[in-house]
């Protein structure tokens, strides 16, 4: 494989999207600003995505495709496929494409079933492309600085860690009961669709997987025996929808005026930044319908308990009912233990009983607490210098721990401790 060489004199690594949705704007945003990147080529079926997207990049005709299957009958065309398409259209494009010769990108989930998944890893692995899956939370300063403690041995022998993943009240409503992730049959369950990053993240600094795994969990609130009397089912017809912390209408007519909130989570409910369109979406679209009264299935709340080869325990916990805020860990060791908020380490040191408190960074603005730049330089560099290792992780490993998101899902059916 002939890689693009983007230091000094030498050229930026080039980048075709496969979904011009919201994560593939913002990694192309990301290689562009980076100076390393210069996407050439869009394939996008949404003809308003695929139109601003070519006006973005300044691309000639010729770079623009209606779907990937066009893509993949051209000539190769960039360095890099960035594939951002909805999570059961990952496999068929990420193996072809991967054949053509293309280094990719994925967005995760790598596929809803395992089956899927390692179509992509073997196909990457017979290419010989480099392959990423978009596991941002790897990427951070946060993530860095908490590995170099473990990795240094600043607690001893790791013996129990707790993992929190806050989804947060009005997230939980946006994505996963009234939005795109809400059903499994259509995409997957929450824990690969929202939590893969956490099982991900935690494979990564423990040092891999575990060996047995059991799970609990389910859908406690967002369901028809939850609906409060006098509820309709749209928020614009309800008698309680002012008292209801899940009111369509307070959260996306409050997205209107704040900048933040028109960058995300309104762009799903309307491409227009007005009250008048809003409305007219809450009337008419999926986002304006009462949270007690979809078709979602998806768990609220999860809990997987996790041991490994070496006595070590941890447990994840996934919970709707939060704040929107960053993960929280606790890591417990024989000489010390360290509690983390996502930005924040505080290292209790037990032969001198002091604490220790690290500021890990704060990257306010930037996506994912700058997890998303990071892994967007990492794959630049990765490309550009011919250097997987560049990357902290590979296809094969985010196969091996999609895998501990299935036998979790698996044991969580049927209330079985699940063996990988």
């Amino acid at each position: 494989m002939e890689f693009t060489k983007y230091a000094g004199h030498r050229k930026p690594v080039t980048i075709a999207v496969v979904g011009a949705g919201l994560r593939g704007r913002e990694y192309a945003r990301l290689a562009e600003r980076s100076g390393r990147g210069r996407v050439v080529a869009v394939a996008e079926p949404d003809p308003a995505r695929r139109s601003a997207f070519q006006q973005a990049y300044g691309m000639e005709r010729s770079s623009v495709f209606e779907g990937w299957t066009d893509l993949a009958a051209a000539p190769r065309i960039a360095d890099v496929a960035i594939i951002a398409t909805q999570d059961r259209q990952h496999a068929d494009p990420a193996v072809r494409l991967a054949g053509l010769g293309y280094h990719l990108l994925l967005e995760k989930p790598m596929a809803p079933t395992e089956a899927e998944a390692r179509r992509i890893a073997d196909a990457v692995t017979a290419a010989g492309v480099i392959g990423a899956v978009c596991h941002v939370l790897r990427y951070t300063s946060y993530t860095r600085a908490l590995k170099a403690l473990l990795d240094e041995g600043r607690v001893g022998e790791l013996v129990n860690v707790q993992h929190l993943e806050p989804v947060g009240w009005w997230h939980q409503a946006h994505s996963f009961v009234r939005g795109n992730w809400r059903n499994s049959a259509e995409s997957g369950p929450m824990l690969l669709t929202k939590s893969c990053h956490d099982l991900d993240w935690l494979a990564y600094l423990l040092g891999g997987a575990p060996t047995s795994v059991a799970s609990f969990g389910g859908l406690a609130h967002f369901h028809p025996g939850k609906k409060p009397d006098g509820a309709a089912a749209r928020c614009l017809d309800c008698a309680v929808e002012s008292t209801c912390p899940y009111s369509a209408k307070r959260l996306y007519l409050a997205c209107v005026d704040d900048d933040e909130l028109a960058e995300w989570p309104l762009p799903a409910v309307t491409a227009e930044r007005s009250r008048e369109a809003v409305l007219l979406a809450l009337r008419e679209g999926p986002y304006g319908r009462c949270v007690y009264d979809c078709d979602n299935d998806v768990v609220d709340n999860q809990v997987v308990a996790m041991q490994y080869a070496s006595g070590l325990t941890a447990t994840f916990t996934m919970t709707a009912f939060t704040p929107m805020q960053r993960r929280r860990t606790r890591l417990f060791g024989s000489h010390g233990c360290i509690d983390g908020d996502g930005r924040f380490l505080r290292v209790t040191d037990f032969r001198t009983g002091e604490t220790e408190t690290i500021d890990a960074g704060s990257t306010t603005g930037a996506g994912h607490d700058g997890g998303d730049g990071g892994l967007v330089d990492a794959l630049l560099a990765a490309v550009g210098d011919g250097d997987p290792a560049r990357l902290s992780s590979t296809m094969a490993a985010s196969l091996d721990s999609h895998r501990v998101v299935w036998a979790a899902e698996r044991a969580r059916l049927t209330g079985t401790v699940v063996t990988l």
